[in-house]
């Protein structure tokens, strides 16, 4: 292979590596480690109503219920329901943006 086609086909390769690299920068697919900004609310639900069901279960000791659960600790199944419940609701709450 002669010297000019050696430098014309790393030309090439160099080329499709350099437009593969600006394509995949400015592509909107790729995530940016960005806020994803907030997350709309179930239908239904607003940030009162959310915090309002949080607050009670918290009057009703849910909180003991996580804690236990993220500990590892085996939970009856009321308490188990109270939980997950509970975690659900704080995520719509977090998600929705209510605390800001």
């Amino acid at each position: 292979m002669s010297v000019a086609r050696r430098r014309s086909a790393k030309l090439r390769i160099g080329s499709a590596i350099l437009a593969l690299a600006v394509a995949g920068c400015a592509s909107d697919d790729v995530p940016t480690g960005g806020d994803p900004g907030a997350r709309p609310l179930p239908e239904g639900y607003t940030c009162q109503s959310v915090r309002a069901e949080l607050n009670k279960l918290d009057s009703q000791g849910a909180r003991n219920a996580v804690d236990a659960a993220s500990s590892g600790k085996k939970l009856s199944p009321q308490a188990q329901a109270q939980a997950d419940r509970y975690n659900q609701l704080l995520n719509y709450y977090l998600g929705g943006r209510c605390h800001v």
